[in-house]
């Protein structure tokens, strides 16, 4: 890996930035003044030091988002911010975040740069099981868990079986969690409104074993713990 790489990907700055670094004199390799931003270095067996302060480089790193409305699950877009630009650490040119919400939806995304994780926790074949709570405009009925054991159609698409839950019910309204295990465009929403009722609230609240952390305000994120990635990874 070149050297400038590495550093910006350890959160010492932007390419530009640690070239500045590289030109004061203040990176080490192996105890030597690095003179060249291109340098080719070996994050698991070299030491690289900025100011003395020894760098450890993860090449791999998770983060758990509670993303909130009006962010698009995208790395860039031209018409909403990204879920990445939540990321302080978004001097990592890699990451991106893993499935998708829709730009109204909020909860659960997953951001990460590993590309192996992510296509088996995505990928159909996996049958990755995903929750989310919402409230609906109508009355979810028994009927209604039925239909979606059996798989609803939508777009001429006849989803796998679903797991819906009634919440609670009111005179006009039903809160409800459902469990799918694909992840279709607008999937949730067009289910139901393949039985004639409206989501206006959607929070996905687990992936596979991994739940959101409560305390997590939206627009808030932390690193993944070596407990929930090792179940991810199961």
């Amino acid at each position: 890996m070149r050297l400038d790489k590495l550093l910006a990907h350890s959160g010492f700055g932007t390419r530009k930035e640690v070239k500045d670094f590289i030109k004061k004199g203040i990176v080490t390799v192996n105890g030597e003044i690095a003179e060249k931003d291109k340098t080719q270095v070996d994050p698991q067996t070299d030491e690289v030091c900025v100011n003395g302060e020894v760098i450890t480089y993860e090449e791999f790193v998770y983060y758990m988002l509670n993303k909130p409305a009006g962010y698009v699950s995208a790395t860039e877009d031209n018409l909403y911010p990204t879920v990445v630009d939540l990321i302080d650490d978004y001097y990592r040119d890699d990451l991106f975040p893993v499935g998708r919400l829709d730009v109204d939806t909020e909860g659960l995304l997953l951001i990460s740069n590993d590309g192996v994780l992510a296509h088996q926790l995505l990928s159909p074949k996996k049958h990755c099981p995903k929750v989310y709570y919402a409230k609906i405009n109508g009355i979810v009925t028994n009927q209604d868990v039925e239909a979606f054991f059996n798989g609803i159609t939508i777009d001429d698409y006849q989803c796998q079986s679903a797991e819906l839950k009634i919440l609670s019910t009111s005179a006009t309204t039903s809160e409800i969690e459902v469990t799918i295990y694909e992840g279709k465009f607008h999937q949730v929403k067009k289910m139901f409104i393949a039985v004639g009722k409206e989501v206006t609230y959607l929070k996905r609240i687990r992936m596979k074993d991994l739940c959101l952390d409560n305390s997590l305000q939206l627009g808030e994120y932390r690193h993944l713990t070596d407990e929930e990635l090792d179940r991810l990874k199961v």
